[in-house]
């Protein structure tokens, strides 16, 4: 088995739900008292939101940056950054390792090509919804359209995600938000809507909705899980 670096604690809440699945999956696969060999660092996510709200990348970057290579030289075979913000860096982080990192944006897709998932709303941070890096990624090397919802449900989603869940807040009134965005993005055209912040799943999930959601923490953790299993990388 594989030793899987886990770059958390943004927020250790999503970070927690990441080790559980990870553990599970394993133990599913392996039975027994089997459970996965993980070297993970956890950061102390109120430097990194700071310098995300300043703009500050490059300096999250550095960070990130040492936490990489603290796990890699804990023995790990291959890296998951347990946040879909902090794959905006992941090309600066990949550069100061020699393990590859097992990208969010990347196993998110394939399971969406896989599923036959052609145009896709995506939920996250207001820098994931805005910015290029995790669109980009799914449009250019995935052919998948992506839908985000209007500024102010962007501002909505933002501030849910680090005022309550970042903090394991759970507000129904805020649930129900979440799933309007939803629904708004499935009347525009979304066959899905990608939960693209690992906090989101804390707060709905399928059964909360008919349209299909992409809980990124899940596939991620999953797709971690069958990297462990395989003799190369």
């Amino acid at each position: 088995m594989k030793t899987i670096g886990m770059l958390g604690g943004m927020s250790w809440e999503s970070t927690a739900s990441y080790y559980k699945a990870i553990n599970e999956g394993v133990n599913n696969e392996l039975g027994g008292l089997n459970s996965a060999k993980i070297c993970l660092y956890n950061v102390n996510f109120d430097e990194i939101e700071k310098l995300q709200h300043q703009g500050k990348w490059s300096e999250t970057a550095k960070i990130l940056s040492n936490a990489a290579k603290s796990v890699e030289a804990g023995g790990a075979d291959f890296l998951i950054i347990c946040t879909n913000t902090m794959h905006k860096v992941a090309p600066e982080i990949q550069a100061e390792i020699s393990i590859p990192i097992l990208h969010i944006a990347d196993a998110t897709a394939t399971k969406l090509v896989t599923d036959g998932i052609t145009k896709v709303g995506l939920l996250g941070t207001r820098f994931t919804m805005e910015q290029d890096f995790y669109k980009n990624r799914l449009v250019d090397n995935f052919s998948i359209d992506v839908l985000v919802p209007i500024r102010e449900d962007q501002t909505i989603i933002h501030d849910i995600i680090y005022n309550e869940l970042c903090k394991g807040v759970i507000n129904n009134d805020s649930r129900e938000q979440y799933l309007r965005i939803v629904s708004d993005l499935y009347t525009q055209g979304a066959e899905a809507v990608i939960l693209g912040c690992t906090e989101i799943a804390l707060l709905i999930n399928q059964k909360d909705t008919n349209v299909p959601l992409y809980d990124t923490t899940e596939i991620h953790a999953a797709q971690a899980v069958k990297l462990a299993m395989i003799d190369d990388i």
